[in-house]
């Protein structure tokens, strides 16, 4: 999950907002992963933890996790091969 989260976190854009009202950030490819905070390093850390959160929700509700950067955090039954072997 860490380097999910890493490469996702390289993904993520951020951008002032008007009249100082702080930083707004986002991993576009994930949807509904965004956050917003006084300062950029604020903002990151709560991208991240809003990320973290995101995951473990997906997780624990069977929801597609799209990969990132060739991670896939999917859970998936193993055939009866996989099983044997």
């Amino acid at each position: 999950m860490t380097k999910y989260v890493q490469a996702a976190m390289r993904r993520a854009t951020y951008k002032l907002l008007e009249e100082g009202e702080g930083y707004f950030g986002r991993i576009p490819q994930l949807q509904g992963v965004w956050a917003s905070a006084p300062t950029l390093e604020e903002c990151r850390e709560e991208l991240q933890e809003t990320l973290e959160d995101w995951i473990l929700f997906r997780i624990s509700e069977h929801l597609d996790i799209p990969p990132v950067d060739g991670i896939d955090l999917n859970i998936r039954e193993l055939s009866k091969q996989e099983e044997v072997a």
